[in-house]
């Protein structure tokens, strides 16, 4: 698929959603949904109160009013395409529907990387949520996903309909879909009047542009309405700071130049409660810096949980998590959508120090990954593949301030599009952060990337990048 529309222009789409009059305004009546409050203490340098305010409305299922905002979302950003921007592939007709829909027109397009990585997956946000925000849980909100994907493909381009479409578009959905679901929900979930509840409204609207429309269609903006539904803290941590990356490829060293970035960790619920219940937990990270707009997006959330052993001094935990990684800086492209079995563990000595430990392995379902001697169509210069990856991390809060973080992750895969090739790659890192007053704190990260590429007829990588980050970091919690 060429040239679907950018992430930018999906946003503007989304908020045409928001603005249309089309979509019924049936009232919602409010339905229970229990959750759990943490104690999140044992990760983070701050503390979070224990006594929760009832807030979230979790609304009536709006079946056809979650259709209709499906078919919006596919009608927008195809009339943008076909009457604005008068793109070729959106001018659809009987003929190319009719050579869409035979199972041997399916290609793998050549889509730039931030098209495919990040413009369609947030594309399948808006597909995920036009059920989940009508009332729909987790679940019966993934087949709207996959249903608006695949209505994309087959119907709403000229184009052949691409499976690297369909995995990024439905898995990147349901993944970005369910976390901006549950943060959005948290901006809204305290009692504000006046121009704070205003802001704060507006800026769940952009993080769930149809959230935010339903909640002005049902005449709940800016409204706090007190049910016995309890909604998990997100526990977040800004940091800005510089950075630098250093190229040890080849054994060369070249340093380039440092550069500002910024940074958000979103860290919801607690990783022992409602394991049974999907993305009861999930971490996301956000980065940006000069050396591209965005420079990574990662989301790690549990589907499901086994307890092992629940005690005041340790815990120990069993579950299948999704993944979502997308990262494009200066030393380094990949992304990836995968699934892990992990080991999930807390150790505990008295109130003020803890830590907290997991090890998973599991399946890459889809990675891309660059390859330099790859280039065509729109700008398509990296590998598809599928393999097997593993996933270890540690966190160490001692005393209430000092905290140091570990992280190993290593994939490999074999091309299934692309050049005959296969690719080892990788990424470590190590953190350290003080308290310094309050919730502010100062952080200093190094770590590594690393890639070595096998090809047939072409002469074999080995890539290797190192990184220092120094930052202030805010925690707060929503």
């Amino acid at each position: 698929m060429k040239n679907r529309i950018t992430s930018i222009v999906h946003f503007v789409f989304s908020i045409v959603l928001v603005l249309t009059t089309y979509i019924s305004k049936a009232g919602m009546q409010d339905s229970i949904v229990p959750a759990v409050f943490s104690d999140r203490t044992m990760v983070n340098p701050i503390t979070v109160s224990e006594s929760p305010i009832k807030s979230i409305l979790i609304a009536k299922k709006h079946f056809s009013r979650g259709l209709k905002e499906l078919f919006a979302a596919q009608v927008f950003p195809w009339s943008y395409n076909r009457y604005v921007r008068k793109a070729d592939f959106a001018k659809i007709s009987f003929g190319s529907i009719g050579t869409n829909l035979k199972p041997s027109s399916w290609q793998w397009d050549d889509n730039k990387f931030i098209n495919n990585h990040i413009s369609h997956p947030y594309h399948g946000n808006i597909y995920f949520n036009a059920f989940r925000t009508n009332g729909y849980g987790f679940w019966r909100s993934v087949p709207g996903t996959f249903g608006g994907a695949l209505f994309w493909e087959l119907f709403c381009e000229t184009h052949y309909p691409a499976p690297n479409d369909m995995v990024n578009t439905s898995l990147g959905g349901i993944a970005i879909g369910e976390m901006t679901y549950r943060l959005s929900n948290a901006l809204v979930k305290r009692p504000h009047r006046g121009l704070k509840g205003q802001f704060l409204e507006a800026l769940a609207l952009i993080v769930n542009p149809l959230n935010g429309y339903n909640r002005i269609a049902d005449k709940k903006w800016n409204q706090y309405f007190r049910d016995n539904i309890n909604q998990e803290d997100f526990i977040a941590e800004n940091d800005i700071g510089s950075r630098q990356y250093v190229n040890r490829s080849n054994g060369k060293l070249e340093k380039w130049k440092n550069e500002l970035f910024t940074r958000i960790n979103l860290e919801y619920g607690d990783p022992f409660k409602n394991i049974k219940t999907p993305f009861g937990y999930f971490s996301t990270t956000i980065e940006a810096g000069s050396s591209a707009q965005l420079n990574m997006v990662r989301i790690k959330a549990p589907l499901y949980g086994w307890k092992i052993t629940s005690k005041d001094q340790s815990k120990h935990i069993t579950n299948v998590t999704m993944s979502f990684d997308f990262y494009k800086n200066q030393a380094f492209t990949y992304s990836a959508q995968s699934f892990h079995y992990n080991l999930v563990s807390m150790f505990k000595k008295g109130i003020l120090t803890q830590a907290r430990t997991s090890i998973g392995a599991g399946v890459i379902a889809l990675a891309a990954v660059p390859n330099e001697y790859l280039y065509y169509g729109e700008g398509r210069n990296y590998d598809y593949g599928c393999g097997l990856g593993i996933a270890t991390a540690a966190r160490l809060v001692i005393s209430n301030r000092l905290i140091h973080i570990l992280q190993y992750r290593r994939g490999w895969f074999k091309t299934i599009n692309g050049y005959n090739s296969s690719y080892f790659l990788g990424t470590t890192n190590s953190e350290l952060k003080y308290n310094l007053w309050k919730n502010f704190l100062v952080a200093f990260e190094w770590g590594t990337y690393f890639l070595k590429g096998r090809y047939v007829g072409f002469q074999d990588i080995n890539k290797r990048y190192t990184y220092v980050r120094l930052s202030m970091e805010y925690t707060f919690s929503l």
